[in-house]
């Protein structure tokens, strides 16, 4: 017999962020507090419906899960085939990475004066269970790839908007920066509400 999802964990975790924005706690609070809560989900890989676990041979994948009514938060499921990458880009508002399977390389950037885009610090390999954290006011520029040449690695974000219609920017190797809006992979949410499925009636 198939072990049913745990989808229950990604409910109580969404509860806990809407909790936090909510209370609109200081952006360091949230990103410690839901830090913590995100450690907590990816420390469980028996949640995430396949649907949105699929990599794609041509770019990596960014799955939807769940977005706030109001758009003060999204939570997003990055499937990174083997040697994806992202271009260097920006968020524009504070996000938690957590990696639920393999791992990636985060470069962090900053901005220098004059315009010129400059590595900030060496390279940081982000293992399973590892919690990263952007955002304009701790650094928000980065480039993420995929740990792996032959394996898929999965990371679960979390955004301080609905990520997917947000302007932001990418920055391009040979200067300047361009706007983007991201959009998502997917066209349906995974159902987290259908309690039934957890526990059936005998």
């Amino acid at each position: 017999m198939t072990q049913a999802l745990r989808t229950d964990r990604l409910r109580a975790f969404v509860g806990r962020i809407a909790s936090l924005v909510d209370d609109a706690v200081l952006e360091a609070q949230l990103l410690e507090a839901g830090g913590a809560h995100l450690r907590e989900l990816i420390a469980h890989d028996d949640w995430l419906p396949d649907a949105f676990a699929q990599p794609d041979p041509e770019r990596y994948q960014q799955f939807l899960l769940y977005a706030d009514a109001r758009q003060r938060f999204s939570v997003v499921s990055f499937v990174w085939g083997p040697g994806q990458a992202t271009p260097v880009h920006d968020h524009t508002v504070w996000g938690l990475i957590g990696v639920l399977r393999g791992a990636e390389i985060a470069q962090d950037y900053r901005v220098a004066p004059g315009g010129t885009l400059v590595e900030e610090g060496a390279p940081r390999r982000l293992d399973a269970g590892a919690v990263d954290a952007v955002s304009p006011r701790i650094g928000d520029i980065h480039r993420v790839s995929n740990a792996f040449g032959d394996l898929t690695s999965i990371s679960i974000h979390v955004y301080g908007a609905n990520i997917g219609a947000v302007t932001r920017s990418v920055y391009p190797a040979s200067g300047g920066r361009k706007n983007f809006i991201s959009g998502y992979s997917n066209d349906v949410l995974p159902n987290i509400w259908n309690v039934s499925k957890e526990f059936p009636i005998p």
